[in-house]
């Protein structure tokens, strides 16, 4: 019996699938294709689904959580391309997490919470500290 996992795949729903595909691209994710229904987004290994759906109760309390090699670098870009002005949403600046972990917040326009963030172990031996 082959129990082996290939890839997970989270669905993430969107209350306007234009808006939200267009917040995702600008965060830094790639769209290799979409639908009137769905989209699929990647950076490097990491996937998901982006769903067109109305369910506002499921959308404001699913979060998701994205390690990256470099936290400052994305933190960098949501700030240069105004992302929180642009597409009204919240966002709170990294900061180091008692689970070792340096995070920054951002909600997409759909109120979906991403933490994403950089293990506070990886940056020490980056800087060789």
């Amino acid at each position: 019996m082959n129990l082996e996992a290939i890839e997970l795949k989270a669905f993430i729903p969107a209350r306007d699938l234009r808006l939200s595909q267009a917040f995702y691209r600008d965060l830094g994710f790639n769209m290799p294709w979409s639908s009137d229904e769905l989209a699929y987004f990647y950076a490097g290994p990491c996937s998901f689904l982006l769903q067109k759906a109305s369910h506002r109760e499921h959308t404001l309390r699913l979060r998701m959580h994205l390690l990256v090699e470099d936290v400052d670098a994305w933190w960098n870009h949501v700030c240069v391309q105004c992302l929180s002005e642009k597409y009204e949403v919240n966002t709170q600046p990294p900061a180091d997490c008692p689970w070792g972990v340096r995070e920054f917040e951002i909600s997409d326009p759909s109120g979906v919470t991403w933490r994403i963030g950089t293990s506070l172990a990886m940056l020490r031996n980056r800087n060789g500290s």
